[in-house]
């Protein structure tokens, strides 16, 4: 199968002659990584059956670097696991998206790790704010929010995911639920977001030039329950907080220079949404650089936490919890984790052993250029 090390591997050098002056680093780190990403140029270990029946393999350190698709699926689904713990017992949930005009991509791209934060800052204290509202809920809320930066066809599109019980804690301790199929109105929620994020990305940036159309067109906000379910929301998100873009079964192949995958169109029919598959066949440097775009600057937490759902708030929400349960009679929930523990790796000659490290191989890193240099062409 067609892994994205692949492409990076093959075409790797030719990307860094030609736009390594202007890669950021955290660009040529991914680069790097995803080359070297279990492979022997980051050691590992030398296994061997625990029956002794003379089977060994070679088992290669993973890169850990957030971008690589082959890495994080335990940390992935032990994200998930916690998630699923603070979810509000018989609580709705809403499904929010809050997503920048096109007319602030650029500006956006250039200024990342601070107007990153200011979308997300904005976004939840837009919600905050008509939340506090009596008409609405008249409480705290708890949120949950990742920053995606990509469409399905990994073009540039920088937009926060929020989840958000419906309902929130008063300031005296009780909690208030919201209206089953409504949490706050989106076109106030819209123009309270429009004017959060401007207003704040010209305190940071004085001197920045705002596109006049920005502070006139609509801003496009969704707000909906989560229909397929909250727990089905968290594992939707859980998929990219420690990945991005796209991942190895959507490559479908490498030829003459070009990459071709899969992708998810979807378009609205009368009152429904539908969805399909399409294929893209991309120069391959094109493809890596859409790709690299959506790496987030060093330090940058693309997982952030709001209200109730804060760490500093983590009591109140296991107070609230055990509220929501005790007014359920006879209903239980379990808020134990229920992730099993790994298991050892069966040993695929004689399926009765395990394997078992018995050697550790040292890691062999030299210069990306190097790597890449070792490479078939």
């Amino acid at each position: 199968m067609l892994e994205l090390a692949d492409i990076f591997v093959r075409h790797g050098a030719e990307y860094l002659v030609k736009f390594g002056d202007a890669m950021l680093p955290s660009h040529k780190r991914a680069l790097y990584d995803i080359c070297a990403c279990r492979t022997a140029a980051l050691g590992g270990h030398l296994m061997a059956c625990s029956q002794n029946c003379g089977h060994m393999e070679y088992a290669y350190h993973s890169c850990k670097n957030r971008g690589c698709p082959k890495c994080h699926g335990k940390e992935s689904r032990q994200w998930v696991e916690k998630r699923k713990n603070e979810l509000l017992p018989f609580v709705t949930y809403f499904h929010l998206v809050f997503t920048l005009p096109s007319e602030l991509r650029e500006i956006v791209r250039k200024q990342q790790k601070k107007l990153y934060s200011i979308l997300m800052q904005s976004a939840a204290e837009s919600v905050q704010t008509l939340a506090a509202d009596h008409k609405y809920v008249g409480g705290k809320l708890g949120m949950l929010a990742v920053l995606h930066t990509w469409t399905n066809a990994q073009l540039y599109h920088p937009h926060a995911h929020f989840l958000v019980p419906g309902g929130g804690v008063t300031n005296d301790g009780a909690w208030r639920k919201s209206r089953r199929k409504f949490l706050v109105p989106v076109k106030a929620l819209s123009l309270i977001f429009r004017a959060k994020f401007l207003e704040k990305m010209q305190d940071e940036f004085p001197c920045l030039v705002i596109p006049r159309e920005v502070w006139r067109k609509d801003w496009v906000v969704y707000c909906k329950p989560a229909q397929q379910g909250s727990e089905k929301v968290v594992e939707y998100l859980g998929r990219y907080v420690h990945r991005i873009a796209i991942t190895n079964n959507r490559l479908l192949a490498l030829k003459n220079g070009e990459v071709t995958f899969r992708y998810k169109q979807t378009r609205r029919n009368k009152k429904q949404w539908i969805s399909s598959w399409k294929t893209m066949t991309l120069p391959a440097l094109a493809f890596m650089a859409r790709f690299l775009q959506h790496m987030p600057p060093k330090g940058f937490h693309k997982v952030r936490y709001y209200g109730l759902l804060s760490p500093v708030c983590r009591e109140q929400l296991r107070q609230v919890q055990v509220l929501l349960i005790s007014s359920q009679s006879g209903q239980k929930i379990d808020t134990c984790s229920k992730e099993k523990e790994n298991q050892q790796r069966v040993c695929q000659l004689c399926k009765q052993g395990h394997m078992r490290p018995i050697k550790v191989l040292p890691r062999a890193i030299g210069s990306l250029t190097a790597l890449l240099a070792r490479s078939p062409p």
